[in-house]
């Protein structure tokens, strides 16, 4: 019985980092196409265009787990420039809509991914509703 025990308990403690990575939303950017990928279930469901960082600057990748949102976010770090839809995944970089949607599908932020605000609201009420754990962002070249 106690063997029996022990081998159910490894089991779960080795399935474990599967379910952790296991996310039912996930938002794929290419830096090199400006484009992002919204999956939810593992099925494509949008493509969108995106800005992400002008020369001069980084945008991190790789895969991310969703850390925070701010519906009305402002920059504290560009003059108070608005962020609405904000979904924070590494430290202060954040997926979120942007009033210069002339300059989507090009590379034109200081780091962050950019959104028209209609897609961003779309993501950050999806990312709201499947919950923070279950939000992936991945940014890839």
């Amino acid at each position: 019985m106690r063997n029996a025990l022990f081998a159910a308990a490894a089991a779960i403690l080795v399935a474990l980092p599967v379910v952790a990575e296991a996310s039912n939303l996930v938002a794929r950017v290419s830096v090199s196409q400006q484009k992002m990928q919204v999956f939810h279930g593992g099925r494509l469901i949008y493509e969108w265009p995106v800005s992400t960082a002008r020369q001069g600057k980084i945008t991190p990748r790789g895969q991310f787990t969703a850390q925070w949102l701010s519906r009305n976010h402002r920059s504290s770090l560009y003059n108070n420039a608005p962020m609405p839809y904000s979904i924070f995944y590494d430290g202060h970089y954040a997926v979120h809509g942007t009033d210069q949607v002339n300059r989507l599908g090009r590379p034109a932020s200081a780091g962050c991914v950019r959104l028209h605000p209609d897609n961003a609201r779309v993501l950050f009420e999806m990312a709201r509703q499947e919950g923070l754990d279950n939000t992936r962002i991945v940014i890839m070249n």
